[in-house]
């Protein structure tokens, strides 16, 4: 007779083979990544370092996470000498008194506008991340940011969502699998970090305006 463990292993086991097919899959998806967005989505946070702007980053669920995830990466390692000029980064999704207050009295589809309203400046950055690139909340906060001229960025699935025609730089996972586009997104973010803490730590603010490009809005 087999024990108890034998008849999980025996019951649980073909999820190896599952495992493997996931990570066999996200491997595929890697060279279909926009990686022209990518790098544009760094060109502007390089733009924004150069002229003294504030990135804001918002998401919900797993994505809020990635938005916190994102602003500690930018204000504690880009650039990474010690006393150096930081980015300026704010995550609307780290103040939760403040979440909650919003969503009570007034509607979560107004958690991250009424936010940006109160601090966004033109030229600043506000940058998304939506699985869907459909959420409510994300979506008004993308048009309040162009309302008042910042640049809009954003990390989106599936399709690209509303997000797609408000985001003045999109990446979006070309992927139907949300866990899969959640993985790509925070790979994303990392790649973007990297990217923008190499080419700040490397070339002094005066010219990085041209290392990214002089983005027009």
């Amino acid at each position: 007779m087999s024990s108890g463990k034998e008849n999980l292993f025996q019951r649980y086991g073909p999820g190896a083979a599952s495992r493997e097919e996931y990570f066999h899959r996200l491997s595929k998806l890697i060279p279909q990544l926009p990686y022209a967005a990518i790098e544009g989505i760094a060109r502007v946070l390089l733009q924004a370092f150069s002229e003294d702007r504030t990135v804001f980053v918002f998401g919900n669920g797993d994505s809020a996470a990635a938005a916190s995830h994102m602003m500690a990466d930018m204000k504690k390692g880009a650039p990474d000498s010690p006393g150096a000029r930081g980015l300026k980064v704010v995550a609307f999704t780290d103040n939760v008194p403040v979440v909650t207050a919003w969503d009570n009295d007034c509607g979560y589809e107004h958690v991250f506008s009424d936010q940006l309203k109160s601090f966004v400046r033109r030229r600043d950055v506000a940058f998304a991340i939506s699985v869907s690139g459909n959420s409510v909340n994300v979506v008004r906060a993308l048009e309040a940011a162009r309302e008042r001229g910042a640049v809009t960025v954003g990390l989106a699935g599936y399709r690209g969502g509303k997000m797609q025609t408000l985001c003045d730089v999109c990446a979006i996972v070309p992927c139907d699998d949300m866990q899969m586009i959640e993985d790509i997104h925070h790979a994303m973010l990392h790649s973007i970090f990297s990217v923008v803490r190499k080419r700040v730590s490397a070339a002094p603010p005066e010219i990085l305006a041209a290392a990214a490009g002089q983005f027009k809005k």
